[in-house]
């Protein structure tokens, strides 16, 4: 099999497919054929991510696979596409968010000194929902609360491959909440 039509197959894949492609899904699509190697499969995907550099469309590699996605320079103009508004977030949905994915796995009770308010029950239903978090576990203390933690939609979703990209802690700038509430679009609570 040539590197061309490789690159066709995984192009046409990845455009239909709406989930990231993983490699092992990538070798399913040669079925009973020869699979690719996994470096053949890389070396294809980084020059097919080659071609479209540049482009309205980006090859990235997230968490669950290998996507396709618009660059985010084009967002304005794709929003006047569509009638449905982004999903706004209350701040303490957010602060919610950040904490498990900063802390993770976390209990509530642990989210909740943290922030010094009570969390939710909607707002732990509403991310986990998105598919953003999920329980993983129970802490081994008394009445053995859930452990919340991020999930891999989490990190397809914002564009990581791993945890580890998420920005440093200490290195976060602070923002004045009504600021930042309009950059994102949140709802303030």
């Amino acid at each position: 099999m040539s590197d061309t039509s490789l690159k066709q197959i995984l192009e046409g894949a990845l455009f239909a497919n709406r989930e990231p492609l993983n490699i092992y899904q990538m070798k399913k699509l040669f079925g009973n054929q020869r699979a690719p190697t996994e470096g053949m499969l890389r070396e294809a995907l980084a020059s097919l991510a080659e071609d479209y550099r540049g482009r309205g469309v980006t090859l990235v590699e997230v968490a669950g696979g290998f996507r396709f996605q618009v660059i985010d320079l084009l967002a304005p103009y794709l929003l006047n596409l569509t009638d449905e508004k982004p999903a706004k977030y209350s701040r303490a949905t957010l602060e919610t968010l950040a904490m498990i994915a900063y802390r993770q796995p976390v209990t509530r009770g642990e989210i909740e000194a943290v922030r010094g308010v009570a969390v939710n029950t909607q707002i732990v239903r509403t991310l986990e929902e998105r598919g953003w978090i999920a329980v993983v576990g129970r802490k081994e203390v008394p009445g053995r609360p859930a452990l919340l933690a991020t999930t891999v939609q989490f990190l397809n979703d914002f564009g990581l491959k791993s945890l580890e990209e998420l920005p440093n802690a200490e290195d976060l700038v602070v923002i004045p909440a009504e600021d930042l509430l309009d950059q994102i679009g949140a709802d303030s609570e």
